[in-house]
This record gives structure tokens, sequence and C-alpha cells, in this order.
């Protein structure tokens, strides 16, 4: 790798590259690029799952600037493997087993090459009409394998969007709904809006309340507990938002979670919806991680009630194998949307805005450029088919409950959590029983000494670089979390992370 030097007579230099996109080199260069991503995928059982290295490692290996001269792809890629990947935490590895998954497939990366290699910029249907058509098509069709009700699809009267994350798509609705409500009870109650989730909701939704100008201490985080699974009673926000309107505040919004960060926790979306009804309340449904196993008949009750809400995501590049970014968003009154986020300068009309027949996605997200997401997103969905898909995640689902079984049979660990699709929340105990000491005065010191062991166990686990998980907290307790769904992981892996997190917990527990 150079760095950069100065020449006075840069026009004469024969190391000039004369086409960026010369189609003869870029395709040598291509066939490249493909074979190392092939050969990383071969080994990338090899590699330790959660990068190891120091802060500020690449900093110390790297130039302190560009080279001032081309060097060849052959170099680069050279650097590649020898610098960059040390650095990657491998989220496609078979082992990874945190957060939630972000799984990738053939057909997510090849559609992800055709949307690049194309490189429009879609933000309404003049820039690129067939960008704006299939995105409008794939999100009915993904819909329907859903089913949503017609009212969401752009068959019936709504439609879908993709959105680069939830915390856009959350932004943009919350935002929607304020102005909705501001409509109605006038632009001087702005600071009397409330927004509504439980005490497992994801923190995307306090961020956009932030960013939309909702005063800070107008949310509310409701809590849940171990008797509702963690999910959000319709009682309990009932109570709240009722004290809320009668102390003269304005309830709005509220985000509904089916799947939770910490243990997949299940919010009733039906009678959420009826309480939201009686106050004009805008429910959007999170489904980022979840939605996507709602394709499988098994899985769709955990929607039932979503004819209620006014919005729906789920992301696509978690758990249904098209990469990131890739998130879905259905809403039953696009009209809502349009009229909070759109602007029309000169620049940007034309007829086919004006006939009205058309849908002009910029006017459905923050920003105005668009990348072509409905690519992969087909390609996923035409290479693998319902049923495919449907097999692929019930695997995951599978391997989950196989996960499970093995840590109920060893008497050292419990399962704090009711599993619900691919996700295992477990924790370790000093000794067997041990919660029957939390009903004397030691409570809270024995709660402190399981959660540090267990935060010790993780940091071994991980350490190790055999297997990657996080933690949550829940209730005070510190839970290790397994979620299952990378595409190559296979039952052999999930035995494995467990033995791995057997002998980490011999050793750690000999010592207590």
């Amino acid at each position: 790798m150079g760095s950069l030097t100065f020449d006075n007579d840069d026009e004469n230099n024969s190391y000039f590259v004369t086409n960026p996109l010369d189609p003869k080199e870029f395709r040598r260069q291509g066939h490249m690029i493909i074979d190392f991503i092939a050969d990383y995928y071969e080994n990338i059982e090899r590699y330790q799952v959660l990068s190891q290295v120091e802060p500020n490692y690449l900093r110390k290996l790297l130039p302190e600037s560009a080279p001032y001269s081309p060097e060849s792809i052959e170099t680069i890629l050279q650097d590649v493997q020898k610098y960059i990947i040390p650095g990657i935490t491998h989220w496609q590895s078979p082992k990874y087993f945190a957060y939630f998954p972000s799984s990738g497939s053939i057909a997510g990366f090849l559609g992800e090459m055709l949307s690049t290699g194309f490189n429009v910029v879609g933000f309404n249907w003049m820039s690129s009409p067939a960008a704006t058509e299939l995105e409008c098509i794939v999100m009915d069709w993904l819909g329907e394998m859903l089913k949503l009700p017609k009212s969401f699809l752009f068959s019936g009267n709504g439609g879908g969007v993709l959105q680069g994350t939830t915390c856009e798509a959350i932004l943009c609705t919350l935002t929607a709904a304020r102005d909705q409500m501001l409509s109605q009870v006038g632009r001087e109650k702005m600071e009397k809006l409330v927004v509504y989730g439980s005490d497992q909701t994801h923190s995307a939704i306090q961020k956009a309340a932030k960013i939309s100008g909702i005063n800070p201490m107008n949310f509310r985080a409701v809590k849940t507990t171990k008797s509702t699974s963690f999910g959000l009673c319709p009682k309990s926000l009932r109570d709240v938002v009722q004290a809320d309107a009668q102390a003269g505040l304005v309830p709005f919004f509220l985000c509904a979670t089916v799947g939770t960060t910490s243990t997949n926790a299940i919010d009733p979306i039906g009678p959420l919806c009826e309480v939201a009804k009686d106050y004009s309340i805008w429910v959007h449904v999170d489904a980022a991680y979840a939605g996507s196993a709602c394709i499988c008949p098994e899985f769709r009750h955990f929607i039932d009630g979503i004819e209620g809400a006014n919005s729906f995501t789920l992301n696509a590049h978690k758990w249904f194998f098209t990469t990131l970014d890739c998130c879905c968003l259905w809403v039953k009154d696009p009209g809502t949307l349009i009229k909070s986020l759109s602007t029309n300068p000169a620049y940007l009309r034309n007829k086919a805005t004006d006939s009205k027949q058309v849908v002009d996605y910029k006017d459905w997200q923050i920003t105005l450029s668009r990348r072509f997401r409905a690519m992969k997103l087909w390609l996923v969905l035409r290479s693998y088919g319902v049923a495919n898909l449907r097999f692929f995640l019930r695997s995951h689902v599978k391997m989950a409950k196989l996960f499970e079984e093995l840590v109920r049979l060893d008497n050292r660990f419990e399962v704090v959590a009711p599993r619900k699709f691919a996700l295992v929340c477990f924790r370790v105990l000093p000794k067997p029983n041990v919660k029957k000491v939390y009903e004397n005065d030691e409570k809270a010191l024995d709660l402190e000494r399981v959660n540090k062991l267990n935060q010790k166990l993780l940091d071994s686990i991980n350490r190790s670089g055999h297997v990657y998980m996080c933690p949550t907290v829940v209730d005070g307790e510190y839970i290790i979390r397994c979620a299952i769904g990378a595409t190559l992981t296979e039952e052999r892996h999930v035995i494995m992370a467990w033995k791995v997190v057997q002998e980490h917990a011999d050793a750690l527990l000999s010592r207590y």
C-alpha cells in the first residue's frame, strides 16, 4: 500500500485509469471478488466468530494517507485477507448465535450485485420505473404470504415500502402519526403528545420520538412481568393511557412488538389495538425478527389482530435470507406518510407524478435517494419459493428446540423465558435449586451473585472464539441469549455450541 505523494505532471503519467467502468476489467476483477467471497464461505468455520482485535488496530496497520498511484485488485484482496478479516465479527458463521441473525443467501448476494450494478437512484417513478413497480409487486407478494389484510396491500388501499431499517420505519410512521394527531388537536399541543411501548420495546422507538420532537418525558415504557411472558398487558396499557388522558396529555402512538429483542416476547396485538382504538392511537407493529416466521401457518397466529393496526414491519435482512439493508414496512393509509414526508420542488415535478397513477417512494421515507432494494428481495422470493423459505425457517426453530432440550437436561441451567421461534434464553445457577434462596432476605445478594456468574460465563465463551452469544437483562436477571438462524448453521453446530457452554461452565463452577 502506497502513501500520498505529489507529482506536477499528473496527466502525463501512464498509471492513470482511463475508464473506471471498462467491461473487460470489470469482468476480470469481478470474477476474482466472487472467488474470494466463495473461498471465505468455504473456510468461515476456521475463523473465530467474535473478532479478537483491540481498538484502533487497523490504524496501526494501514498507511496514514491514501495511495497516490493505483494498486492492483490482487494486492487489495491480499490486504483484505490480512488486515480486514481479522477485524470482522463473522455474522454469517454457522457458530454465530448473538443478537438476531443477519441471514444471507446466494440469491440475496446476487440481487445486491444487480442492484449495485445498475446503481439507479429510484426516488420517484420517473427516475426508474422498474425499481418502483418491482417494489410494489414484491411487497404485495410478501404481504400475501403473511396473509396481511387487503387494507395493507397495494391491491387494497394500502401499500408497502422497503426502508433501510426498522429504526427508519418507526421514525416515518411516528412522524405521520404525530402530524395526523396534531391536525386534529392543534399544533400547540405538540408538548402534550405521548408515545407508548413496553419496557421490552426496542430503543428505536425512543430514538424516533426524540428525533421527531416528542417531549422525552412523554415516553411511556409500560412494565411487563413474567406472568405475561414479558408481553405488554392491555389492562396495564389502558391504565397508563387513561391516566395520561385525564391529565390533559394526548396519547397518539403505540409500538407493539412481535418478538422482542431480549426474549422474543409477544405483545397481544388484537387487545392492544382495542385499547388504542378508544383513544385514536396509531398502532405500529414491530415484527423485525419474528415476522419472517409468520409466513409459516403454524406461526401466523402471532400477528392475529393485525387488522386493527396502522402499520407493520419486518426485516427481511434478519431472518429472510436477504442482505442488509431491507426493512419491509406496510401501511394502511399511505397518504399519511406522503402528507408528512413529501416535498415537491420544481426539479422533481413530472407528468407521471401529476397523473396520480404512480408511486413516488421518496414521499414514503426520510431520504430522497433510495437504492433498488426490491431486486434482492425479488431474487430471494423467486429463487427459493415459499416452500423452501418455510423449510429454512422451520429448520432453525427445530434446532432451537434441540438447544432448549439440552439446556433443560443439565440441572445447573434454567431456561429463563418461554422459547418462541429460534431464540433460547438461559442462565447457569451456582448450584441446583438456587432459586429457593431467593425467598429469604438475601434475595438481592444472591441475584447479584448469579448475574456475575453468568456474565463471567458469557465472557469466557465469547473469548474462546468458538461461538458467539450475547446477553440481555430482564427483570434484573442477566440472561444469555442463543439466537439460531445463520444460514450455514446445522444441528452439529448447535450441539457443539452447547458443549462449549458446558465446558466453560465446568471450569467456572469449579471455583464457586
